[in-house]
């Protein structure tokens, strides 16, 4: 899948906002089900952690990139796998990215979940009411992970 160069970068803010967010979530504590994301670094092979917003979807779980292509994003396509830990609780998971055709049935769900939230951080415009198309031509610009767990610690 060719990656899409859309990334919205976050402000000096947000660093300190999704260190408190990741510290928390280490803890069991989550701000609306967030979890921190482990990943190597492509380049530095060194471990990457940032909060996330994992969205559980008929016994599925999905991985969104609200901000686009973002390096956590282009590590766990690179790594192929990614690690959710959330107070005592690690899952390593599989990655497999979603075709843009199949991106709507997750990001509709995840901007009713988290719009609030996101929707400002997006790189296009839309929200949970969006149509299909809309969602569908989103698609090249949201990075959307399906994750099946390999090892549950």
């Amino acid at each position: 899948m060719t990656a899409a160069t859309h990334y919205n970068k976050p402000g000096k803010s947000v660093a300190v906002f999704n260190s408190v967010v990741a510290w928390m979530a280490d803890r069991g504590i989550t701000l609306a089900g967030a979890r921190t994301l482990e990943v190597r670094g492509r380049k530095t092979g060194a471990i990457q952690r940032i909060p996330v917003n994992p969205l559980r979807l008929d016994g599925r779980t999905f991985l969104i990139g609200a901000r686009g292509e973002t390096q956590w994003a282009r590590n766990v396509r690179a790594s192929g796998e990614c690690t959710l830990r959330g107070g005592r609780t690690s899952t390593t998971y599989r990655v497999t990215e979603l075709a843009h055709a199949d991106k709507p049935s997750v990001l509709r769900p995840y901007l009713k979940r988290w719009g609030w939230e996101v929707a400002s951080l997006m790189p296009v415009k839309i929200s949970a009411d969006s149509s299909d198309d809309e969602l569908t031509a989103a698609g090249p610009a949201i990075p959307v992970f399906e994750l099946t767990p390999v090892h549950v610690r």
